[in-house]
């Protein structure tokens, strides 16, 4: 039986735009995709801490080392400039799977500049 586990996972990126009349999406800069292990047009779970707002979509890429985290099309409206969020990726995993698993974490400063990265320790749990 497959499970769902967190596969990758940006802390705290600063929203930097917000466009409405996109088609929809969010763009990261592809650096930051890079190093959480995010592939274009993923699907992405995002939490907002600023106003507890959750939605998912998908991601297109940004210019690297730019720290651009643009919410675009009707999520729009689920977030402000300026707002802190988690970006998160899940994976299913089968039991011979998810026992060595570990999750891509990147925490990022106020310009989404990475400052430390993380895999987390294995599950334990048989």
């Amino acid at each position: 039986m497959a499970r769902v586990f967190l596969n990758s996972k940006i802390h705290k990126a600063t929203v930097t735009g917000s466009e409405i009349d996109y088609e929809g999406s969010c763009e990261i800069d592809v650096s930051l995709m890079k190093a959480a292990g995010i592939r274009p047009y993923e699907k992405i779970d995002i939490y907002n801490l600023t106003n507890g707002e959750r939605f998912s979509t998908y991601v297109i890429e940004g210019k690297p080392e730019t720290g651009v985290i643009c919410v675009n099309g009707a999520a729009c409206h689920k977030v402000n400039i300026n707002d802190k969020i988690i970006i998160c990726t899940y994976i299913n995993l089968e039991k011979s799977e998810y026992l060595n698993h570990r999750p891509k974490i990147i925490y990022v400063d106020n310009r989404n500049k990475i400052i430390e990265k993380d895999s987390h320790k294995k599950i334990s749990i048989a």
